[in-house]
This record gives structure tokens, sequence and C-alpha cells, in this order.
């Protein structure tokens, strides 16, 4: 049987471990996509003969030169205006695939959105480590000084210890593993409270026991 310094040992390392989990749940900064240079944009510009101006003055060295040129400037007047619909969806860079164009912002939206789930994952984590704490410290605690209970501390460093390991991952397979065994242990830590309370036949232990499932039902509900 376990007394309240049992459990302030406990609340210490979940305690840090809410901490970390607060950190890794910070969201990331945006990522930028890359911007080509000032010397590649002025290049392709002036190498792409859509980009001259029809009033601009060519110089013409070879025979048939004028002819070409008039033909250019027609093209470039039937070409649609900024803003209008393409229709064909036909690729901008003629060496570039269409469907490639099309994929990449496509993947770029579901990597954010995975991002986002895993970040509300560990959000969760964080409300329900947070509620635990809270019940320990408010119900749990007093309790302990009338009627000491069986408690589990090691459960407590191990949850600290997942945490602080995913918080260096911060992405990733192993991040997911990581936050999938601390939401185990976590779990763990209140079944084990929540045990510890039922063998106790005193009344007070009720509203503890009440919260703590209460926490466990929307932890499992993750």
């Amino acid at each position: 049987m376990a007394g309240p310094a049992a459990l302030l040992v406990s609340i210490r390392h979940q305690a840090g471990a809410l901490h970390t989990l607060r950190a890794a749940a910070a969201p990331h900064p945006p990522r930028s996509p890359p911007q080509p240079s000032h010397t590649q944009t002025f290049s392709a510009s002036r190498s792409d003969p859509a980009w001259q101006s029809p009033g601009e003055d060519t110089e013409v060295s070879e025979p048939g030169g004028a002819q070409k040129l008039q033909e250019e400037r027609k093209a470039l007047r039937k070409r649609p205006k900024k803003g209008e619909d393409r229709g064909d969806l036909s690729p901008l860079n003629p060496d570039e695939p269409r469907l490639e164009r099309l994929a990449q912002p496509g993947l770029a939206r579901h990597e954010t959105l995975r991002e986002m789930a895993l970040r509300s994952k560990v959000s969760r984590l964080v409300e329900a480590t947070s509620r635990l704490v809270q019940v320990e410290q408010t119900l749990l605690l007093p309790l302990l000084q009338q009627h000491p209970l069986s408690l589990h501390p090691k459960d407590s460093i191990e949850f600290r210890n997942i945490c602080s390991h995913m918080a260096l991952q911060r992405e990733g397979q192993q991040f997911e593993r990581d936050l999938h065994e601390a939401h185990q242990c976590l779990k763990t830590i209140i079944e084990k409270l929540i045990c510890s309370l039922a063998v106790s036949p005193s009344d007070s232990c009720i509203p503890v026991r009440s919260a703590l499932r209460q926490i466990l039902r929307d932890l499992l509900a993750m």
C-alpha cells in the first residue's frame, strides 16, 4: 500500500510528460515551396516568345523572318487571357506531364491533413493527461491521507520517457508508434488506479472512480 508520497512522485512524472506533450502538440511551421531564382526567371522569360511584347522591335536576320514574326504575334493575340479557362488543361510546359503537375498539390494537401490528424491526437492526449493530474491532485491525494492504496509510479515514469522520446521525433512512423505507446501507457495508469479504488469499501472513493472512468472513456474514444 502507498500513501501521498508515492502519488506525488507519479504526479511529478505525469506533469513532466504533460509539458512535453504540449510542446509536441504545437503546430509545425509551414513549409514554403521552393522559389525559382531571379536569374532563372528572367532567363526563362526572355527565351519564351510569348513574353515578347507585340510592339517590341525584333531584328530579322533571316529570310522570311518578318512573316514568322507576324505569325507569332497573331498566335499571341489568340492566347487566352489571364483568368480564362484553359479548357483542355494542356501542360503549360510541353516537357512537364500534366498528371504530374496535377498530382503535386494533392500530395501536399495529403501531408498537411495527416499532420493535422496527428496533432489532434496529441492534443487529446494532452487533455486526458491534464485531467488525470487534476483529479489526482484535488481528489485522490486527499483520499490517500485517510486510505492508502496500491499505486504504480513506474508506469508514470515510463509514460514520461515515451513522451520525451516522441517529442524528439516530431514526425514520421516512429512518432506515430510513440504516440500509440503513450496512449496505451496512460490508459494503463488510469485502469490501475480504478482497480485500486475498487477494492476500497469507502464511499469517498466513488467520486474519484467516476472521474477516472470518464477520462478513460474519452481516452478510448481517440
